[in-house]
């Protein structure tokens, strides 16, 4: 059995083109068996994300598994496969198990270490398992990319450095504040990054958000979203007077928060509650002069963006650690996937060298004709001494060469040689003379 993908992604394919084979959550266990409608396949999987679509296959012969699954990805898409192939990558065998513990651990995404992809991976899993497309082998295969994917996070800590702006002003936030529950945050502006600010601020316990924009309308848009609370922009600074935390990313050509008007808030609170501002907008929302108030603290772009590109550098630092992590596991996966192949094989050697062994004694036996019991014990001792020599070194061999990466292969030149039937397993041989038989014949 050998393990393949076929996948394309953010960094391979254009969205046109990867839009054309999203697969949403509802609709996978339809495509899996659509999949598994095109053959050759023993068992299979999709991954569907954003920025990845893959196709993870367990096939009995590596050139038709892949066959069907490119077949499959162009019918879907309804782009030709002339052209598809320009943008898919494949990797079998140890490859494949490589590419998808580097995906579970975050380490070929978009953004370095992010955490979402392990979730996608085991929910790409679990809807293979519940429509019954998986097998054996792609169950352990997905088992363990998991468990990888958590001891990458674990052991190296990818994912606890920020890396997204509105990520690492939370970060910043929880620096200063240490715990944010009970926090009340005011949101200035509706756009994507104050939205993203807010969901991040939410996930780290804040309990009250007052949004505020110069269109009360997407104020209440977007704080009905997150079951905020919206205000005139006319009452900012009364909002501003209430909270902890600030965010602000509008698109005004001129500061919105003056020195004079922050002081006046800081006069009227109690003097030891600090006031946290970060200013995302470029130009600038807030004066710099603001900064210099005692009890705030301000953060523009450029103060965040150290921030992330520091952070950055922490994540390639773990990514490297992942990678060791990574190769230790694949180590183990290919010592167990290899003997499902070295191990039926071994058995079959020697079933058939027993049978073979058996049946030459009974015929030496019927035509010596009448000997002792004592001779017949001599023979047969001496028929077995020499079958077990015979096999011992192939089976020494095979089994050294089972934890190497050529160990599918030796396993199927010796299948090969000794004409060997092994369930779920077909010797190259066999496959090769039923698909000249399944030519058709020339008149």
């Amino acid at each position: 059995m050998f393990l393949v993908v076929v996948g394309l992604n953010h960094k391979t394919a254009p969205v046109e083109i990867r839009e054309k084979l999203s697969f949403p959550e509802n609709k996978l266990a339809e495509y899996l068996h659509r999949l598994r409608g095109y053959g050759n396949l023993e068992g299979c999987a999709i991954l569907s994300t954003c920025n990845r679509t893959e196709v993870y296959g367990a096939a009995l012969d590596v050139e038709k598994g892949l066959h069907s699954i490119r077949a499959f990805l162009a019918d879907v898409s309804g782009v030709p496969l002339s052209e598809l192939k320009n943008y898919l990558y494949v990797h079998t065998l140890s490859d494949c198990i490589h590419h998808l513990f580097r995906v579970a651990s975050g380490l070929d995404s978009m953004v370095l270490g992010e955490t979402q992809i392990l979730g996608q991976v085991r929910v790409a899993y679990q809807r293979a398992c519940e429509c019954g497309a998986t097998n054996g082998i792609l169950n352990t295969l997905f088992q363990q990319a998991i468990v990888v994917g958590k001891r990458v996070r674990t052991e190296t800590g990818i994912d606890r450095h920020a890396v997204s702006i509105s990520y690492a002003a939370v970060e910043l936030a929880r620096q200063i504040f240490g715990n944010m529950e009970g926090l009340k945050a005011l949101v200035i502006g509706a756009g994507k990054m104050s939205e993203l600010t807010l969901k991040h601020m939410l996930a780290n316990g804040v309990s009250e958000v007052v949004v505020t924009n110069r269109s009360f309308e997407r104020a209440e848009e977007l704080a009905a979203r997150y079951q905020a609370q919206a205000v005139p922009y006319d009452q900012l600074l009364t909002a501003l007077a209430d909270a902890d935390i600030v965010i602000t990313c509008t698109a005004s050509p001129h500061y919105i928060l003056h020195e004079e008007e922050v002081q006046r808030v800081i006069e009227g609170r109690e003097a030891e509650r600090k006031l946290f501002i970060i200013d995302i907008a470029v130009p600038r929302d807030v004066d710099p002069l603001v900064g210099k108030i005692s009890g705030v603290e301000l953060y523009d772009i450029d103060a965040l963006q150290y921030v992330v590109d520091r952070n950055l550098e922490e994540r390639r630092r773990a990514a490297k650690k992942a990678e060791k992590i990574i190769e230790e596991e694949i180590e183990e996966f290919m010592k167990w996937l290899n003997s499902l192949f070295v191990i039926p094989t071994i058995v079959a050697l020697r079933n058939k060298a027993e049978s073979i062994k058996e049946a030459e004694l009974r015929r030496a036996f019927n035509r010596l004709g009448n000997i002792s019991e004592r001779e017949k014990k001599v023979i047969s001792s001496m028929v077995n001494s020499i079958v077990k020599k015979l096999i011992h070194d192939p089976i020494v061999q095979l089994k050294a060469y089972a934890n190497t990466s050529q160990g599918h292969l030796y396993t199927e030149i010796l299948q090969n040689l000794f004409n060997l039937e092994v369930e779920g397993q077909r010797p190259r041989k066999k496959r090769e003379k039923e698909e000249q038989q399944a030519l058709p014949t020339k008149i």
